[in-house]
């Protein structure tokens, strides 16, 4: 499995019955982000002002990244 097939992949997984978290680092009551575990260790984000639009989505790979580069202050 290439990588463009493994996020249309992920694309397509259902997050109508997703359990949405919010940010511990959110501050406003409609400024949040939110986080939604997903099956295989993804992740979904939203923004919490606009739910109907999509998520991000990333694999278990990109998310560990992602949270790497933000606690070392890269992003």
């Amino acid at each position: 499995m290439n990588a463009e097939s493994s996020k249309a992949e992920l694309y397509a997984i259902d997050l109508s019955n997703a359990a949405w978290t919010k940010s511990s680092a959110s501050v406003g009551e409609h400024e949040c982000v939110e986080i939604a575990v997903l099956p295989s260790g993804t992740r979904a984000v939203r923004d919490s002002k606009n739910p109907d639009r999509p998520a991000l989505l990333f694999t278990e790979t990109e998310w560990h990244a992602f949270r790497t580069g933000v606690i070392a202050g890269e992003l």
